[in-house]
């Protein structure tokens, strides 16, 4: 064989070895593919080793990003728990019916809160394509019957249906009880360990049909608490709340550990979607949840309180180890589903995210987003390429760009008024848009933010 001819075949064969990669990471599955959604509530941007934390290892959530995609600007549509939990259920801007607060505590929650009974969600959606669905963990979309989770698209339910609960008392609140379906459960170990328990056993019953399996863990939310199993790992931490933290976190990585092993053991693993993010920025003065580089935290349109953790992995179809930089936002995981389960959300629903899948296999080489925003009355923000102007409170607007100050410490307002007048226009037709809020929690958002109007980062 001479020289070139050699060349010739060496490249056809490196170019059919890359033709025939590329054909198999984005064939058609055999069979629709598993969805696996997992929900850290109250999870700052920092936490994760992958995100760069090195107190509290969390080697199976890294195991995400590690054999899939990892969103470096990943959102959530609002700094607090419902909201997002709305907006991440049906894939639209959750101010758009009217979901802008949190209901406050189960006992004095206002009798209109719940999830839109005019929203589709994605397990409506998923199982009408053929996938039987399970929830189990935190709802805080509704309690009132119409809204329970098995009357929004979900077969199966374990958990409670408001904002937080004990780790450790089933009987903590008659308000909120940890159910089963819809009736009530006596007895629970360690609910972050009840949570993966029920998923684990979700996936052993239900592995020979295509399933949703929703795990919206309570972990690492408050209140402080951890058994000695998990405690014991972190002895050298001498803040006791810190330490506390570090035991509910990695108490969370081995729910997912055993979330991930199941599938392993079931051979679904390369047959499954699975999405990991949390619901909003860490509360780092509550519970030392922080948020790495970003300003601000839970309940602030600051980086820090819509920034978070976001990793996506399907073996086989998806990249292993890729990091994407483009903002995306938890909105997106509802038509990225749908589309993984071979259906399609017609124009007329009003989708705010997209289908993420595209943008990761090259097939769109554009940005998913031309520019994201958020409504959490007083405060507001819109983020268009690495530009972003936020307002707090009745305070001036503040713009920043983002790839040059992550932390928010420059304001470039008055030497950038032509981008202000911008995106204040965009953000005020997109707001033009909007439903009055269908209840109110604004007075706490304005104490939160006059207690604390630098919105600093501590631990």
């Amino acid at each position: 064989m001479n020289r070139r001819h050699f060349i010739r075949t060496s490249v056809g064969c490196v170019g059919a070895a890359a033709l025939d990669q590329t054909s198999r990471l984005w064939a058609a599955p055999a069979r629709k593919p598993n969805i696996v959604l997992i929900l850290a509530d109250d999870l700052g941007y920092g936490e994760l080793g992958v995100q760069g934390s090195t107190d509290v290892p969390t080697p199976n959530i890294d195991s995400l990003a590690a054999n899939g995609v990892r969103f470096t600007n990943g959102y959530v549509s609002c700094p607090v728990c419902s909201p997002t939990r709305a907006g991440l259920m049906t894939g639209r801007y959750q101010e758009r019916f009217g979901h802008e607060f949190n209901p406050g505590p189960a006992e004095q929650v206002d009798s209109v809160f719940g999830l839109s009974l005019t929203e589709v969600t994605m397990a409506d959606r998923l199982k009408s394509l053929g996938y039987t669905t399970g929830m189990f963990g935190k709802w805080h979309l509704g309690y009132r019957p119409e809204f329970h989770p098995q009357k929004r698209g979900f077969d199966e339910f374990f958990g409670f249906l408001g904002g937080a609960h004990s780790y450790l008392d089933p009987l903590e609140r008659t308000a909120n009880p940890i159910l089963r379906g819809t009736e009530p459960v006596k007895q629970i170990t360690f609910l972050t360990e009840d949570i993966a328990r029920e998923g684990v056993s979700f996936i052993e019953r239900r592995q020979k049909e295509p399933f949703f399996l929703y795990l919206p863990f309570n972990a690492v939310h408050a209140p402080m608490e951890a058994t000695e199993k998990y405690l014991s790992r972190f002895g050298s931490i001498q803040n006791p709340r810190r330490r506390t933290f570090a035991a509910m976190l990695s108490a969370l990585d081995d729910a997912v550990g055993s979330v991930l092993g199941k599938l392993r053991q079931t051979r679904l693993l390369e047959n499954t979607l699975i999405f990991f993010v949390s619901d909003n920025g860490g509360p780092t003065p509550n519970t030392t949840s922080a948020n790495g580089p970003l300003r601000g935290f839970k309940g602030q349109v600051l980086e820090g309180g819509i920034r978070v953790p976001l990793l996506m992995q399907w073996q086989g179809r998806l990249l292993a180890g890729k990091v994407y930089e483009h903002p995306v936002i938890a909105l997106d995981i509802h038509p990225t589903a749908v589309a993984a389960g071979g259906g399609s959300i017609p124009a007329k629903a009003g989708l705010d995210g997209v289908n993420l899948l595209p943008h990761l296999t090259g097939t769109v080489k554009a940005p998913p987003h031309d520019r994201l925003m958020w409504r959490f009355s007083p405060q507001s923000a819109i983020r268009m390429g690495d530009w972003k102007l936020v307002r707090l409170g009745d305070g001036p607007p503040q713009l920043f760009n983002l790839a040059q100050d992550i932390a928010e410490k420059n304001d470039l307002a008055a030497s950038q008024p032509d981008r202000v007048k911008q995106l204040e226009a965009a953000y005020a037709a997109w707001n033009a848009q909007l439903a009055e809020p269908r209840w109110q929690r604004a007075g706490a958002v304005r104490r939160r933010l006059k207690a604390n109007p630098a919105a600093k980062q501590r631990r």
